[in-house]
């Protein structure tokens, strides 16, 4: 049961697995089917089990994770769920198709050349090809992080759903770095549609420029966002359940500071865009669990690889 586990640092230390993944094993969810713990995991039953609030007007205080050696073995991982929090509310999510663990520091993965057209094929005449190869070219995988300053002393007394979202924000600006990457990517090499300006029409263009892919995704700077929310044809435009605006024609619009001006990215979200990573958000746990607060470092390695090309079409309007 969860209230005889031995929560001890090596359990942030085990090979391929993360501090969640230890507790699991430990104390298994599905020794708890059918009670009234079954929707918490193995991190959330330990919670229970020191009475450790993280929201609510009882919310505890930093303080509450440091009044055992056991507690404040719990600690890194509300950090580190803080800031993944944050980063996973981000567009990142909303434009990979897929996420791949790579152990290496590079990626070559795969390509698929596609381009013979699909036609009838006579009978017992040889099928046309589709080509799938080892890529030539590496995605080197780059680090992004963080270095927070926080003593101990300082934070101890702060309530932990504020401390939650102060940590969560930076997960949000730690997503944005990593987007302008995916941003980048999308865009490199990508089939060209211009416009003398940013119209409904220009958007329509770009729509219409899909023929075996669907554009479900529009990626667009915060000035140029404002502008196509602002385009009469959209005045009966309804947000979907996260508040993205979706187009009249089915495209969600995303808004990004990654994005530049006048340039509207299209894709089919389910075939444009593989995000890949060493690991997910990587934390230094141990001067955490003892009290030495003083710098946080939170870092994550990744990269991204355009799966297939014809998924991505870029609208670019005259800046003038």
């Amino acid at each position: 049961m969860y209230n005889d586990v031995k929560l001890e640092k090596a359990l942030y230390n085990l090979s391929g697995k993360s501090f969640t993944a230890a507790l699991e094993d430990l104390d298994p969810t599905s020794n708890y089917s059918g009670s009234p713990l079954e929707k918490l995991d193995a991190y959330e039953r330990q919670l229970k089990r020191f009475n450790i609030r993280l929201t609510g007007s009882d919310c505890d205080r930093v303080e509450k994770f440091f009044t055992s050696t056991e507690t404040a073995v719990l600690f890194p991982e509300f950090v580190v769920r803080s800031i993944r929090k944050g980063f996973s509310e981000t567009f990142i999510n909303d434009v990979s198709a897929v996420k791949t663990i790579c152990e290496s520091s590079q990626y070559l993965g795969c390509t698929i050349d596609d381009s013979a057209e699909y036609s009838v094929t006579a009978e017992a005449g040889p099928l046309p090809t589709a080509s799938v190869r080892e890529g030539s070219d590496a995605v080197v995988l780059q680090k992004f992080g963080r270095l927070i300053n926080a003593s101990y002393e300082a934070v101890r007394k702060q309530r932990l759903d504020v401390f939650g979202i102060m940590l969560r924000s930076v997960g949000v600006r730690l997503a944005a770095a990593v987007a302008k990457k995916a941003v980048s990517v999308l865009a490199e090499d990508a089939e060209q549609i211009t416009a003398d300006s940013l119209t409904y029409a220009a958007l329509a263009q770009l729509y219409g420029s899909f023929d075996d892919f669907n554009m479900n995704i529009v990626i667009a700077s915060p000035t140029d966002a404002s502008k196509i929310a602002a385009m009469d044809q959209l005045s009966e435009a309804k947000p979907d359940a996260a508040g993205r605006l979706v187009l009249p024609f089915g495209a969600k619009l995303l808004k990004t500071a990654s994005a530049e001006d006048n340039t509207i990215i299209g894709i089919d979200r389910d075939f444009a865009l593989e995000f890949i990573t060493s690991s997910g958000l990587v934390l230094e746990t141990d001067k955490l669990i003892d009290r030495q607060l003083d710098q946080i470092a939170v870092s994550i390695t990744c990269g991204f690889k355009k799966i297939t090309p014809s998924a991505v079409k870029v609208l670019t309007v005259s800046a003038g």
